[in-house]
């Protein structure tokens, strides 16, 4: 049987390695696109890529969002079966700081694979446009938020993935692409980027356990946001290109939690007594050891966002009845995963100063 062949936006990122590793297991043929760089950034790929003089069936091509001969000589020449768009400048704390490059890659990137499907005339080739709960902005009173729910971004990286859905469903309407939006509320793992604040946080929990002193500050520790793990999400992202006809969909847990409950989690699966002081820019952690307590925590302003969301939670019970999906991890899964890698890491880490 010919083995269906995959291209991975983003394949460095995140999501990008665990797609990888679930197609390939799958029996995919997978190319993926990194960016060109004087730096090795492929460390969550290395365990499964092989010499491309040896037989394999993972590639890797340098290209870029933002260089659309790239992108077009890429896919002319795979003519990949799937094409999953996974790359972004996806951090929304710098999409304020970098709003061109933001929009470059995170937006027009989408419309240059679009555009390529339908130059080439790839009208068998089904392509998945990572979207996300940014889309979403004030509540409006609704307790979440579906594929139905009005979008309102309020961060250029917002803005330019909303650009991206609204090309995605053009090109499915007006060219016959066979082209869907997965809408994904945050999803986390130990992959994580070291920068976004659930991993900064079991980053600092694991270092903390080992006797490293010193203080983490964050911005808004009331924040409510919708965590759920990234194999979860990988995987209804390929059931969403296995749907007989193209659709949009969110993929939620449906249960939200702040910074702080994230934070108080992570004590309670470490053991750790944390009491909380203060509130808003005030607020402060300390951690109880017998009589004496540890300041941990504090709040920087410079971490809050110019604008900012300050409730996500998803209602993804179209997608789950759909894709026919169950989710295998919870929150407190989430937690125990994250902690426990980066414990392994820090104590690795140790050994090797």
């Amino acid at each position: 049987m010919k083995r269906k062949v995959a291209l991975i936006t983003g394949i460095t990122g995140q999501d990008g390695s665990y797609l990888a590793e679930f197609l390939l297991k799958k029996k995919y043929k997978v190319h993926g696109i990194k960016r060109k760089s004087s730096s090795f950034n492929t460390q969550r790929i290395d365990h499964i890529y092989v010499d491309p003089h040896l037989s394999s069936n993972f590639y890797l091509h340098y290209g870029d969002l933002a260089d659309s001969n790239s992108m077009f000589n890429i896919i002319s020449k795979i003519k990949p079966n799937e094409i999953y768009n996974l790359g972004a400048q996806s951090h929304v704390g710098h999409s304020f700081e970098i709003p061109e490059y933001t929009s470059e890659v995170s937006g027009l990137g989408t419309m240059r694979i679009l555009e390529a499907m339908r130059f080439l005339n790839l009208k068998k080739t089904k392509f998945y446009q990572a979207s996300t709960s940014e889309l979403f902005g004030e509540t409006f009173g609704k307790k979440s938020f579906n594929e139905n729910s009005r979008f309102t971004p309020k961060s250029p990286y917002g803005v330019a993935k909303l650009y991206s859905y609204w090309m995605t469903k053009l090109y499915r309407e007006a060219y016959n692409l066979y082209a869907c939006n997965g809408i994904l509320f945050n999803h986390e793992s130990p992959r994580r980027g070291e920068t976004f604040v659930t991993r900064k946080i079991t980053m600092f929990f694991a270092k903390k356990i080992l006797g490293q002193k010193g203080v983490l500050y964050l911005g808004n520790l009331n924040a409510k946001r919708d965590w759920g793990h990234a194999k979860d999400y990988v995987e209804m992202q390929w059931k969403i290109l296995q749907q007989t006809k193209p659709k949009d969909y969110v993929i939620a847990t449906g249960k939200s939690y702040s910074v702080k409950e994230f934070i108080n989690m992570c004590c309670k699966y470490l053991g750790l007594k944390i009491v909380w002081k203060g509130s808003g820019l005030k607020a402060k952690a300390y951690l109880l050891k017998g009589a004496k307590k540890e300041l941990i925590i504090k709040v920087d302003k410079k971490y809050f966002r110019p604008a900012d969301i300050d409730y996500l939670k998803g209602d993804s019970r179209k997608a789950l009845k759909d894709l026919k999906y169950k989710f295998k991890f919870n929150i407190k899964d989430l937690v125990k995963d994250m902690l426990d890698s980066d414990i392994e890491k820090a104590k690795k880490n140790f050994l090797d100063e």
